[in-house]
């Protein structure tokens, strides 16, 4: 039996660290939105030349274009590249349409949309509302669920430590979009705002799962336990089942990281992230939080009474 609340220290010291580094990354570096959060166009062509290589076709906008903050990701379902791009107007879409043409031969637009600066924005602060309400109304349904289960810890704090834990999960893959920003130039476009709502739902889907066990054990003893055992025991009997859902889906997620598509790279990369941070929040953080919250009210209790 592992015994994670004796060495919960460590592994809040570890989450804490991560946590923390995270955050200093988010706050220093910040991130570089993609044209849905500042504006600009998405151009989806399917080009008359189909040897061109990804890298041949950014050359091209850049040096003969001149489009230098063009980005660009192929897409092999349809054999065509999805470029992001400035704002351009009708004229300039014409005339970059014809050089294509006239480079590869015979281009098919699939897509061709422009995004404006204040959709963008609006795009940006309702996903920041999103994961916000997310993470509270999660909360709350958990402070809920576990209403019939008050003593010793009260429900509501079964709610504030998945509050928590939630916020570990979306900050510590944020962080590492931070830094890659910074050094690596890629973009936060609205599949990292997805990754991070999938990655809540993973995270708590496990966090739940071991709470419940805790709920269905405290029931069952009756107070015969101390609650750390309790909590000890709800963690190792839930254990291997927590590691193999997420090694499962962490398997997955790297094969669709290798194979997949370039464009999906990120929501798979964020979500890998998010997978393993879930994982290790919901055994190694949750729980401990939850024993440490119950001894912190305990010593109170006894010093005011």
């Amino acid at each position: 039996m592992i015994n994670v609340i004796k060495h919960k220290a460590w592994f809040l010291w570890i989450s804490g660290t991560l946590v923390a580094l995270a955050f200093i990354a988010v706050v220093l570096f910040g991130f570089k939105p993609g044209v849905e959060f500042t504006g600009g166009t998405l151009w989806q062509l399917r080009l008359g030349q189909p040897s061109v290589s990804e890298s041949e076709l950014k050359s091209f906008f850049i040096q003969t274009l001149g489009q230098k903050d063009a980005v660009i990701y192929p897409d092999l379902s349809t054999d065509s590249y999805l470029v992001k791009l400035p704002t351009i107007d009708e004229a300039q879409h014409q005339s970059d349409l014809a050089q294509l043409n006239a480079a590869y031969g015979t281009t098919t637009e699939l897509q061709f949309q422009a995004i404006g600066p204040t959709i963008g924005k609006q795009l940006e602060q309702r996903s920041i509302q999103a994961i916000v309400l997310v993470i509270l109304v999660i909360s709350i349904y958990i402070s809920f669920a576990f209403r019939k289960v008050s003593y010793p810890v009260k429900s509501w704090k079964y709610g504030v430590v998945t509050m928590i834990t939630l916020f570990h999960d979306v900050v510590i893959p944020a962080g590492v979009l931070a830094v890659l920003s910074r050094f690596w130039g890629v973009e936060m476009d609205s599949n990292f705002i997805v990754a991070l709502l999938v990655i809540m739902g993973f995270s708590v889907h496990d966090t739940i799962v071991v709470f419940d066990r805790i709920r269905e054990n405290l029931l069952m003893r009756h107070g015969s336990s101390s609650f750390d055992q309790v909590v000890n025991e709800s963690i190792n009997q839930t254990f291997a089942r927590s590691i193999n859902t997420s090694l499962a889906l962490a398997l997955v997620l790297v094969a669709m990281l290798i194979f997949g598509q370039p464009s999906l790279r990120l929501f798979v990369g964020i979500m890998l992230i998010g997978t393993i941070a879930g994982t290790y929040s919901s055994i190694f953080v949750a729980s401990p939080l939850l024993t440490i919250w119950h001894k912190f009210s305990t010593n109170k209790e006894r010093r005011t009474g």
